[in-house]
């Protein structure tokens, strides 16, 4: 008899993964909301946070000493509002979703506080480097930034979550967004650094602050505007429980899932990772913010391609093997440009500098469709098994514990980012030119060396990651089943409501 059963138990499943299969063919995301899905990706990279380091030191004319207080309070604020945003979000049921009426609610306040942030060398940049009512605001519009900001992440993972019950269609949708979008979300980028060096070469007669302004209050509209797009356009399609989860059992639903334990506990390894980011070295000691911009020439050309091959890596490979492979391929490039700028002071001559960084992001960008497509999809894969093991949903408290730890150590870690820069003699407003020897040397191994060291534990939970293959496939096919029901039940409601509806009538 149990030999039958589990024969019978067999059949079904095949059945199961049978018809999942057939499945895998229907595309549920349309040409309109494809197009809506890349300019919301676009939005997310459509900016020129990548120098709101220097803004904020160099321009604003915040104190190294102060911005790693403020650091240090926002990050703790960060985990605090998370929670509780998450396990708001969690238990939101409209006609519309459980997502998208959170990202329509932050679209318009959002683009404001962005504004507001940008606009802060006409507000507050003329005060003191420690002037109380110049910190305070900053503190203040930090605080709140990051309540949005948590509000709007939390939405967008659970909405990308939910665009599309088909796996196949959704890393078609996060191919597609991360290849197309990559052809103008670094416009900002690189336009602004060319710009920084104009002006601090005396090729444009424009004062910094207002490039910076102009830049960044341009940026925050564009994006803003299509995210609002994606807000309107976009559809949730996987139905969630009737029933709202407490929130007990969802961080008890937490504990049980594997994959994202795993993920979670990389992250915070490699939160781990310290430095001071290339544009401090970029710009204070080469003198060249366009730098990136240079030596991602032959990058821009390999990367697109790099997208191609994903599909046939996903075939071919393991999920932990593309896992690790594209987290730290960079690890092991940065390496060696860290030995040749160590020789004969290397570290200053663009003449080798250019050519060793430009061969690192070659090689980086011949990878980066599987390290851009890859972790997006975990985490999915992550938020699809703990509904495969507990029979919910929790996406918002699923990203936010996925997150967590990492947020805590960044918020040490930037502290002692601040500090370390402090310790090393950087002299804020100084400069291209008008940093010691020492501290060019220090930016340097900051932005290259120390990043690998701190952050190279972060490998050890990839090695027992083990949600691919057979188990990928029957935990999908099982899901389809469930979710055919669920559809149904749902469906049933709504005609037994449609039903009380007219009698009262």
């Amino acid at each position: 008899m149990p030999v039958a059963s589990n024969l019978a138990e067999e059949e079904v499943v095949n059945e199961s993964m049978s018809t999942a299969a057939a499945h895998k063919d229907r595309r549920y995301v349309g040409t309109k909301e494809t197009a809506a899905y890349i300019l919301y990706d676009i939005a997310q990279s459509f900016n020129i946070n990548k120098y709101t380091d220097i803004y904020i030191t160099d321009i604003v004319k915040i104190g190294l000493k102060f911005q790693s207080v403020v650091s240090f309070i926002v990050g703790l604020w960060d985990i605090v509002n998370d929670m509780f945003l998450a396990a708001i979000v969690d238990k939101t049921r409209t006609r519309w979703g459980k997502f998208k009426p959170w990202l329509i609610v932050y679209a318009i306040p959002g683009v404001m506080l962005c504004i507001l942030y940008w606009t802060m060398p006409l507000t507050i940049g003329a005060r003191g480097m420690y002037d109380m009512g110049k910190l305070g605001f900053y503190l203040i519009l930090s605080l709140v930034q990051n309540l949005a900001g948590s509000l709007s992440g939390i939405a967008r993972t659970g909405m990308l979550a939910t665009i599309t019950p088909n796996v196949i269609d959704r890393t078609r949708l996060i191919t597609e967004a991360n290849l197309l979008s990559g052809f103008v979300e670094k416009g900002p980028e690189i336009i602004m650094g060319l710009l920084i060096d104009l002006v601090n070469h005396g090729k444009l007669k424009i004062k910094m602050p207002s490039l910076y302004v102009s830049a960044g209050v341009f940026c925050s509209i564009v994006s803003g505007l299509f995210a609002i797009i994606f807000a309107f356009i976009a559809k949730e399609r996987v139905n969630q429980t009737v029933d709202k989860p407490s929130i007990k059992a969802s961080f008890k639903s937490i504990f049980t899932n594997k994959p994202l334990l795993l993920i979670t506990l990389s992250e915070f390894l490699g939160a781990f990772s310290i430095g001071s980011g290339v544009n401090y070295y970029y710009i204070n000691v080469l003198g060249l913010a366009t730098m990136s911009t240079i030596v991602g020439i032959p990058g821009a050309i390999v990367s697109p391609i790099s997208y191609s091959y994903v599909p046939w890596a996903r075939e071919k490979f393991s999920t932990k093997t593309l896992w690790i492979f594209g987290s730290h391929i960079n690890d092991f490039l940065m390496v060696g440009v860290f030995l040749i700028g160590s020789i004969n002071k290397n570290y200053k001559r663009l003449s080798v500098m250019i050519p060793a960084f430009m061969l690192r992001e070659t090689i980086w960008m011949f990878f980066w469709g599987i390290r851009s497509v890859i972790p997006e999809e975990m985490r999915n894969e992550s938020i699809d098994y703990g509904e495969w093991k507990n029979g919910y949903r929790n996406e918002g408290l699923t990203g936010v514990a996925k997150e967590l730890p990492r947020k805590l150590i960044n918020t040490f870690g930037n502290t002692i980012k601040t500090i370390i820069l402090h310790k090393v003699g950087y002299v804020e407003g100084a400069g291209f030119g008008g940093q010691s020897e020492k501290t060019e040397y220090s930016l340097f191994w900051m932005c290259t060396i120390l990043p690998v060291i701190t952050s190279i534990a972060s490998i050890l939970p990839k090695l027992f990651y083990d949600l691919s293959g057979e188990k990928r496939e029957r935990m999908y096919a099982e899901m389809f089943e469930r979710r055919a029901a669920m559809a149904q039940e749902v469906k049933e409601l709504d005609k037994i409501a449609e039903e009380e509806s007219g009698k009262e009538a």
